[in-house]
């Protein structure tokens, strides 16, 4: 069974700093593709930043230079650092995996989101 548990968020001001983990079980992780989605009320879901094992990454443009997303093979883990946060980056956070294992979806797997309130 392929489990995503997300963690980290909370409400910080802005300019200041969060960091996302999204634990992965059941899959292959150093096999496996990994996504940081989010999701702002009355808005569609969007893509934040990709990692494709074992290294290769990829950025929104609203978010490149300010977050980094990376992975830790040996925790199955994958993180999403937030510096230099905005009141835009306001969202549901979703890690998402298009995996290597049994349960793996061909529509890929979703954790169940942490919530990221950035105001004053």
């Amino acid at each position: 069974q392929v489990q995503l548990v997300e963690s980290g968020g909370g409400s910080v001001q802005p300019g200041e700093s969060l960091r996302l983990s999204c634990a992965a079980s059941g899959i292959i992780f150093s096999m496996s593709t990994m996504y940081w989605y989010r999701q702002a009320p009355g808005k569609q879901r969007e893509v934040v930043a990709g990692l494709i094992n074992p290294g290769s990454t990829t950025y929104a443009d609203s978010v490149k230079g300010r977050f980094t997303i990376s992975g830790d093979n040996a925790k199955n883990t994958v993180y999403l650092e937030m510096n230099s946060l905005k009141p835009e980056d306001t969202a549901v956070y979703y890690c998402m995996t298009y995996c290597t294992g049994n349960g793996c979806s061909t529509s890929g797997n979703w954790g169940q989101g942490t919530q990221v309130t950035v105001a004053s």
